[in-house]
Formats: structure tokens, C-alpha cells, sequence
């Protein structure tokens, strides 16, 4: 007999919708916007501020500052950097006022609002810090989608309380949004191996630059082999293309630190490189646990520059620093990887959609390459008819691995599912529901995307599942339902 899951569900009666005042600031080069193919029209702006009279400028800064200061965090620095931007475009030896420099800088810099299109696809992990929390309660991170002008996004944070009962208090946003500081991450040489060979850019040239470098090595140390082979062109005619190659795949990996004492939920990372120049999506976060138990948290989202797709891995302890580097392998080459929280017999586990349409289960040594994925559930209902994916990373329950689910079905309506994973061999199905545990309600079909009810990772604290949903790709909802009776229910419905 078939129990209804629906019943389980108590939504959260308000949403939280996208706050088009989160804004950040951009470098902006007039005649680079993207859709304009002639030269940059900077030196003939250039020309026209320095043309300007002192008080002209002097008027014109103020009215910037009028406007804009309340809007960001260390505006002016801002600007003196955009402004160092332009440097190489001035006559040498020329000195411009203080006033004129950051009027030049705000020239070239523009705001861009993060959450301006939507805000959806959000997970839940612990907050890294537990103190001052009140007795039976806990302190949570939910990341969130953005998605701005041109539908590119970024991932965002919030932060809140989840009490003994289950009920989730979120903390109010802040007034700003902050950028990190990008700077390069460590290399590893099985991961660029990795990918070399699934883009036929791996051979002699490859091992060539590798082979001298160990299995772990800087941005500096790389491109010192890489110069190496491109004076050696004339004995190797793909020297060119893999140089390419393996610049291309090591820009994927870099690092992006926030000043620490900035609200964490004021933190925004943006694209960052070419391969997510078009967005950085789904992050989903999990806590995982080593064996000598040190916490990390991870989180796999996908790079989208525009045209092609490709998953990367963040990796922090903190949330102040963050590192990105790319997943490989044939198991990694879709949307949706979600890495379990520890490891099973010693080896690393993900959640992998490699096939498009179904769930199946890898594992490996890392973190970061996933060659293999097992087969471990297929679309049998009506409402999952199109395809199955993951809703975050699984939950360890003493049942076993509790995993949300994503089914789209007719009209390409998302719903949310559930299956229950042996926690010895998770590519075995113990406990699965048979109809939806939360499908787009009336007042939820409507959004940028309709008919979409969509999870990157849920919370389990007190005996309470805490579900945060994207709806519509506009605005994010939070249901909680009682696991025990949940995972009951997992269990009839398989049966």
C-alpha cells in the first residue's frame, strides 16, 4: 500500500525572494560588453574626462559619491584600483588630481546586481561556528543562486538558526555584497592528466611539461615548462596546442579569499574564469567528516561559459577562503555530482547524473576525479519520466542514506522524491517513495523557470529534515518534515 509523503511536508509560510539591491562592482570597459566586435572605446573616454574642467570633475565625484557610497563597502578603493586599470593608457609622467583619478575609476566602473533576474537552488550545511547558540538549536550556512543581468550567476550565503523544533529563523541580509580576491591554487597533476586525455591533449608534449613538475606544483613552476616546450616548436607540431590546453585547464583552478571580518552572508563569489564566465550554478554544499575527524566543507557546481558545461570543486574550512578546481573523469562530465559526507571503505563517494537521466554512485581515492559511475536508480514513475538527479548531498541515517531527489515529469514539472541507500553499499535502493514528497504548489508554479520545485541540500537537525527550495527559479521556500516518519514512510512505499 501506498502511503502519501505529501502529508509529511510543512511548508514555511514565507519565501525569500531575490533582493535586486545586492549589488557589486564590476570593471567596465566600454566597447567590451560582449556583443560589441570592434576595438575598446577606453582611450576615447580617457580623453574626454581629462578634457573635463576641475570643477566639473569636482561636481561630478560628489554626485557619485551622493549616490553610490551607501551602496558599498570601500568604494573609493575601488575606484583608485579600476583607475590603475587605465594606467597604461595615460602619457608617461602625467599626474592626475586625486579627485580626477577616482572620477576616472568610477567612469570605468559599473554595479551589478546579483540576485536582479532571481534567486533559487539554495543548501544547507552547519555553520562552522556553534558558539552563542542557544541550547537544542543550531547555526546553518545556505548557500544561494543569484542570477543577475545576461541569467549569470553566482553563489551567495545566508545564514540563520534551525531551533530543537525544527523552526528556521534566518538572519537579516546585510547592506552590502563583497567580491573575494582571486589569486592562483595549487596544481595537481592527476587532475590535469585527467583532463588532457579526455580533450586528446595528452602524449609526449604533456609528459614533457608533467613529468618534471611531481604530483603537485604552482601556477609559476607550470609555466616555466610550458615555456620550455614552446621553444621547442620545431620538433613538436602540437606543442602549441597542448601549451593551450594545460593553460586552459589550470585556470580553473584558483583561489578566492574575503577579508574576515566581513558578514559571511555578505560574500558573493562571482565567475572568476573563462570556463564559468557565463555562471557558476547549483552549488551544493556538504560537511564532510575525514576519518581523523577534521571537517571540510565542499561543494560541486557547475561552470557554464556560455556553451559548455563542466563541473568544479570548492573546497573550505572556513568560508572565508575558498579554493576552486576542477572534477574529471566520465563521472564528473554532467550536472549534479553530490559528494557523500565521509568516506565509504576508505574511498571518497558522489551522487553522479553522468548518463543525463539517471542516479548512479562513484567513487574514488579524491576528491576531484571520478572515472567510474554505478548504476543505482532509473525513472519508473510518472512524475520522474524525463529524468532523475540529485537534491543535494545524502544524510546519514541509522536506516542508511538518505538522499532528496529530483524527478521531471510532464509539463517539465520538478518535483522533490526520496530514496533510502544502504549505508555499506549505497548502489543499493533499500527505501524509495513512489509519488513526489513536494511538488510545485498553486501559488508556487509561477517563476522564471515554472513549475519548478528544486533542492541543493538539505539539513538534518533534532529529528527534522529542513528542505530549502528554489521555486520557480525565483524565490526560495523552506519545508521540514519529521525524518523518523519520513524514513517510515521510505520504507512502506518500497515494499
Amino acid at each position: 500500500m501506498r502511503v502519501e509523503a505529501s502529508r509529511l511536508i510543512r511548508r514555511n509560510p514565507v519565501h525569500m525572494a531575490a533582493d535586486r539591491s545586492r549589488v557589486v562592482t564590476r570593471l567596465f570597459v566600454p566597447g567590451q560588453e560582449g556583443f560589441d566586435h570592434q576595438g575598446s572605446r577606453s582611450s576615447a573616454v580617457l580623453q574626454r574626462l581629462l578634457a573635463l574642467p576641475d570643477d566639473e570633475v569636482d561636481q561630478s565625484y560628489e554626485d557619485v559619491i551622493a549616490r553610490f557610497n551607501g551602496r558599498h563597502r570601500a568604494l573609493a578603493d575601488t575606484f583608485l584600483h579600476h583607475a590603475d586599470e587605465l594606467s597604461d593608457r595615460l602619457d608617461p609622467g602625467s599626474e592626475l588630481s586625486p579627485i580626477r583619478r577616482l572620477l576616472l575609476g568610477a567612469t570605468f566602473t559599473s554595479e551589478y546586481a546579483i540576485e536582479g533576474a532571481a534567486l533559487c537552488n539554495p543548501s544547507m550545511v552547519l555553520h562552522p561556528d556553534q558558539s552563542r547558540v542557544s541550547q537544542g538549536d543550531v547555526r546553518f550556512v545556505m548557500s544561494v543562486r543569484g542570477i543577475g543581468e545576461g541569467h549569470i550567476s553566482s553563489i551567495g550565503f545566508r545564514t540563520g538558526t534551525v531551533t530543537g523544533s525544527g523552526d528556521v529563523d534566518f538572519d537579516a541580509t546585510p547592506a552590502f555584497a563583497t567580491t573575494g580576491h582571486r589569486d592562483t591554487a595549487i596544481l595537481e597533476s592527476d587532475t590535469l592528466r585527467a583532463e588532457l586525455s579526455r580533450l586528446d591533449g595528452d602524449g609526449d608534449d604533456a609528459d614533457y611539461v608533467l613529468d618534471h613538475l611531481g604530483p603537485r606544483f604552482t601556477h609559476a613552476e607550470m609555466e616555466g615548462r610550458l615555456r620550455l616546450l614552446e621553444g621547442r616548436v620545431a620538433t613538436r607540431s602540437q606543442a602549441g596546442r597542448t601549451v593551450g590546453l594545460i593553460r586552459e585547464i589550470a585556470e580553473r583552478s584558483y583561489t578566492v579569499r574575503f577579508e574576515s571580518g566581513t558578514p559571511l552572508c555578505e560574500r558573493v563569489l562571482l565567475p572568476a574564469m573563462r570556463a564559468e564566465i557565463g555562471g557558476m550554478e547549483d552549488g551544493r554544499f556538504v560537511r564532510f567528516t575525514e576519518t581523523d575527524s577534521t571537517i571540510t566543507y565542499y561543494a560541486t557546481y557547475t561552470a557554464y561559459d556560455g556553451s559548455n558545461i563542466c563541473q568544479q570543486l570548492l573546497e573550505t574550512k572556513d568560508f572565508v577562503t575558498f579554493i576552486s578546481s576542477p572534477m574529471v573523469g566520465s563521472a564528473a562530465t554532467n550536472k549534479g555530482l553530490a559528494l557523500f559526507p565521509r568516506r565509504i571503505d576508505d574511498r571518497f563517494a558522489a551522487l553522479s547524473r553522468c548518463d543525463r537521466e539517471s542516479n548512479t554512485i562513484a567513487f574514488s581515492r579524491g576528491p576531484r576525479r571520478w572515472e567510474e559511475a554505478l548504476p543505482c536508480q532509473v525513472p519508473t514513475e510518472s512524475w520522474e519520466m524525463i529524468q532523475l538527479g540529485n537534491c543535494g548531498s545524502p544524510i546519514e541515517t541509522d536506516s542508511g542514506w538518505l538522499v532528496l531527489t529530483h524527478g521531471v515529469g510532464p509539463m517539465r514539472t520538478y518535483n522533490i522524491g526520496a530514496i533510502l541507500l544502504d549505508l555499506d553499499d549505497p548502489t543499493q535502493i533499500i527505501g524509495r517513495l513512489r509519488e513526489p514528497l513536494l511538488s510545485p504548489s498553486h501559488d508556487e508554479q509561477d517563476g522564471y523557470v515554472p513549475n519548478v520545485v528544486y533542492s541543493c541540500g538539505a539539513l538534518l537537525h533534532a529529528g527534522t529534515l529542513v528542505i530549502p527550495y528554489g521555486v520557480g527559479d525565483s524565490a526560495i521556500g523552506v519545508a521540514t518534515v519529521p525524518v523518523d516518519e519520513l524514513l517510515a514512510t521510505l520504507t512502506t512505499s518500497s515494499a
